[in-house]
């Protein structure tokens, strides 16, 4: 029996109906259903489902977000299309197997002995012999070595009419692998138990009570105690998938559906209270463990239910299943000091906690903190060659095909893993509503640049890369060295004290003619490092960049290098005096002449050069921090997945019958001749193989005795 790739064919109806009855129960039109569902599923697993639709903004631009959004492929898997094309895909298949299990159920129970003798010689296996036995006894033997051999055997007696007039002939009708024919019903009963299973437990049945009971999502904002009615799910709900943020030492028992214009609310039988987060981390500063220890405070009864929930170890109550998903702050509080960055700020300190906002005035302008996150622990890899330049002259072919295609456990590049401690996230919004995100580390940084810094990391949008502003830390390892010199770069009375000092150290006594040029071009270099000359755009530049834009006006392209050294050399030397100048006012002893000291000049002018375009007036540095965990669970209640449970199983045994089982029909006529019988064999099966011609063979030299050529 070969199954038909055709439809059901109806007698009654009209053409149109005829056809798309016949269509929709073929096997062609099942098959280009699951090819969509593929297709569909790839997209799903590539773009991230659910995001905020900013993102896809940023991702996709809005022309195209907008597209994206109109078919739902941020959210493919509960898309009404989606649905409608799995419904489509079991009620096909469903009619497809009803078409087909009655003709196979009718072939597994038939032996086909009506074959007759000349059909028999058209077989590819075929063979013939002259036995010296009758055709009852020859029948009889052949029939028990093949129910020996696993065969499931029929017998036929026929009479032959021949010149000895009329005979008894015998058909020896047999079979063997028939539940390969089973597999077609386990596969595709398979196809459907799956679909039915992600139908159950995929947002049919929400949907469904947003359709038909008027529940609609929630896109505000508040409390969630007064979230009305109507956007929220009853406990009874008999299948969802939600998220459940619950800080340490508090309990929810609601649960938060998103959708794709907000979000719905599920209420569960039970709270769940967290007592305690716990998180283990690899070398790299990967996540190793996640882990909750919580109590279950059933709502009906009372009851508590000590459980702990581990990723891929999830706890289970009254058929919701509780998963270990994330983890996020739970409101940390934390503590933090302004760094004037502008002229006119004053120090402050602050406090807030993760998730809150604060306001701030800096004059007429009001700005809002918000305060984004804190990481206690980040890990980075400070590996690398040992320094950042290239060598154009290295060429080593060998290294660098090795460096790509080697194998991982031979690679190159080594990494030097080292946590730097803890590090604050936050915002800062205009009045207008525009925001610039800033990424602060609370330790100072080695990151081999000769004297540890501060990271002070900003970034316009999300899309961009932070860009970090490093700050040179002092001995008492605090950031106070670098501000008194920027404070006292900022005052003309201190400035015009170091320009008289380096001119008296850099002027060799009898040379008095050059300490007039000398003060002049001192006073020059430090006014344009401080940015207090305005160019001719009208704005005052400051920093490395005003000295560049001041010798690209005014000196000779031929000239420029040399009065560059000279330029750069004044003003290290004089921000090096009005370095001494505020260690002395702090009551500090002064520099020292060395290494150190001069790897930490050397910073400072790099950072008060990029200090001149920070965008904010302060940055904030984090001083300390409580910690307060939260956990993210998923919470869900799937009837389906033993449905699919199910499937999966009849898959694996329906694909392993078709592939691995061969059905194989024998037939061995045996008419008489002459008092005995002479044999005519004939081998069927249903995939031309190896195993097959060797089976052929052995059964021809057992049953009719033809030898193996």
């Amino acid at each position: 029996m070969t199954v038909s790739t055709q439809g059901l064919e109806i007698k009654s109806g009209s053409r149109a109906l005829r056809a798309a009855v016949e269509l929709l129960s073929s096997m062609r039109f099942s098959i280009s259903l699951l090819t969509v569902i593929c297709i569909a599923s790839v997209i799903g697993t590539v773009l991230k489902q659910h995001e905020p639709l900013n993102n896809y903004v940023n991702q996709f631009g809005p022309f195209w977000a907008e597209v994206f959004a109109k078919v739902s492929l941020y959210s493919v898997y509960s898309a009404w299309w989606f649905l409608l094309i799995l419904a489509f895909l079991v009620t096909s298949t469903s009619l497809c197997i009803a078409r087909n299990v009655p003709k196979i159920l009718m072939d597994f129970k038939t032996y086909k002995e009506n074959i007759r003798e000349q059909s028999l010689k058209a077989f590819g296996h075929r063979a013939q012999a002259e036995l010296d036995e009758t055709t009852e006894v020859a029948a009889r033997r052949i029939g028990q070595l093949l129910v020996s051999g696993g065969w499931k055997v029929k017998l036929q007696q026929r009479t032959v009419v021949g010149a000895a007039g009329a005979e008894s002939g015998w058909m020896v009708a047999a079979k063997a692998g028939a539940v390969n024919k089973m597999g077609y019903i386990a596969a595709h009963s398979a196809i459907v138990l799956v679909c039915l299973g992600g139908l159950l437990d995929g947002d049919l049945i929400v949907r469904a009570q947003m359709w038909f009971n008027g529940k609609t999502a929630y896109s505000g904002g508040g409390m969630i105690a007064d979230v009305k009615p109507e956007h929220r799910l009853s406990e009874r709900n008999p299948t969802f998938r939600g998220n459940l943020l619950v800080t340490e030492g508090t309990r929810s028992s609601t649960a938060i559906l998103n959708q794709s214009d907000g979000i719905l609310l599920q209420e569960l039988p039970f709270a769940v209270e967290l007592k305690k987060f716990i998180v283990e981390y690899y070398s790299t500063g990967m996540p190793k463990l996640f882990a909750s220890d919580i109590i279950i405070h059933d709502i009906h009864t009372g009851e508590k239910i000590p459980a702990r929930v581990e990723v891929n170890h999830p706890a289970s109550y009254k058929g919701v299943e509780i998963y270990q998903s994330s983890f996020d702050d739970g409101g940390s509080s934390i503590k933090l000091k302004s760094l004037p960055m502008h002229k006119g700020m004053k120090s402050f300190e602050i406090e807030g906690v993760i998730g809150g906002s604060s306001q701030l005035t800096n004059g007429d302008e009001k700005m809002t903190l918000e305060y984004t996150g804190l990481r206690v622990i980040n890990v980075e890899n400070f590996g690398g060659s040992g320094g950042s330049g290239v060598d154009v002259r290295k060429v080593d072919l060998r290294e660098s095909i090795d460096s790509r295609f080697g194998a991982a456990n031979k690679a190159v590049t080594k990494k030097e893993l080292r946590n730097v401690g803890p590090s604050i996230s936050y915002k800062l919004r205009d009045a207008a509503g525009q925001a610039r995100e800033f990424n602060n580390y609370m330790l100072p940084v080695d990151i081999g640049e000769g004297v540890p810094v501060f990271l002070m990391g900003l970034r316009n949008s999300p899309a961009e890369p932070f860009r970090y502003l490093r700050i040179p830390a002092d001995e008492q390892s605090s950031t106070d060295e670098f501000f008194r010199l920027r404070a006292a770069l900022a005052d003309p009375a201190l400035r015009e004290l170091a320009i008289q000092r380096y001119v008296s150290h850099a002027v060799e006594p009898g040379r008095t003619d050059l300490i007039k040029p000398l003060t002049a071009s001192t006073a020059r270099a430090l006014t344009l490092f401080a940015g207090e000359e305005v160019g001719k755009d009208g704005k005052a530049a400051g920093g490395l960049q005003a000295i560049s834009d001041f010798m690209e006006a005014n000196i000779p392209e031929g000239e420029r290098s040399r009065a560059g050294e000279v330029l750069v050399r004044v003003l290290n030397g004089a921000l090096f005096e009005l370095a001494q100048i505020t260690r002395e006012r702090a009551g500090l002893k002064p520099f020292e002449s060395n290494d150190s000291t001069q790897k930490f000049m050397t910073q400072a002018v790099l950072a008060l050069s990029d200090a001149q375009i920070y965008p904010a007036p302060m940055a904030l540095q984090l001083t300390d921090f409580t910690q307060i965990q939260a956990s993210v669970f998923q919470v869900a209640r799937a009837p389906g997945k033993n449905i699919v449970y199910l499937g999966c199983a009849l898959l694996i045994l329906g694909v392993f019958a078709m592939l691995y089982i061969r059905e194989r029909r024998l037939w061995v006529w045996l008419a008489p001749r002459e008092g005995k019988a002479s044999a005519t064999m004939a081998l069927s099966t249903n995939r031309k193989t190896m195993d097959g011609d060797r089976e052929f063979e052995q059964l021809k030299s057992r049953l009719i005795g033809i030898k193996e050529e």
